[in-house]
């Protein structure tokens, strides 16, 4: 009974979240409730972010959601009329990905004043990158001896990365409780992946 409760509890939380977002409320929680299905939510974040493109101002909500057997991510992004569509316009994705595709969980924080930091102090920023092998970045470079003179081709070198979501979450721009909620998802999806048999 109190599984369900809390399972109630989070998933209302969710499209609390999505409505306090303010961003085509609607749009979003129709797109995530599709996704998600009738399965428990674990854990969830809501991410705004808006970006200026020359004189016009663009908003993009992120939506994270864990559940018992998957990751989701939505993206919603609204776009000015163009030669496409003659009024403005929203789209809207939603990736679903097993667990146990999961390759990686990066939490990068950013702490002010280091030398005298105390455990539980919050971040001023993270940065949360999950990888489950969809897109990758490689970067190449040439690659040299030790050698000064030489002046053969020795190819390139270079490393590919995971690079499928990332998400910056920062106090000034998003607000403590932001950062909480996003610190708190890193967790949980990393509990999450940390027991799956791949």
């Amino acid at each position: 009974m109190d599984g369900m409760a809390k399972t109630s509890t989070t998933t209302q939380g969710l499209r609390a979240a999505i409505e306090r977002s303010g961003y085509y409320p609607a749009l979003v929680a129709e797109a995530v409730e599709a996704a998600v299905g009738g399965e428990p939510v674990r854990s969830y974040l809501v991410h705004q972010e808006t970006t200026f493109d020359q004189n016009e101002v663009r908003r993009h909500v992120t939506v994270l959601v864990l559940t018992d057997n998957r990751f989701i991510v939505s993206h919603t992004d609204e776009q000015a009329a163009d030669t496409t569509s003659p009024t403005p316009y929203a789209t809207t994705s939603t990736e679903s990905v097993k667990l146990g595709r999961i390759s990686s969980v990066v939490v990068s924080r950013v702490v002010a004043n280091p030398e005298s930091y105390a455990p539980g102090t919050l971040p001023r920023e993270i940065v949360l990158t999950i990888g489950w092998g969809a897109v990758s970045r490689i970067d190449l470079e040439p690659a040299a001896c030790g050698d000064p003179n030489c002046e053969a081709d020795h190819g390139y070198r270079g490393s590919s990365t995971a690079d499928d979501l990332s998400l910056r979450v920062s106090e000034a721009g998003d607000g403590p409780e932001t950062v909480r909620e996003a610190l708190a998802f890193a967790q949980a999806i990393s509990e999450a992946t940390a027991g799956v048999t791949r």
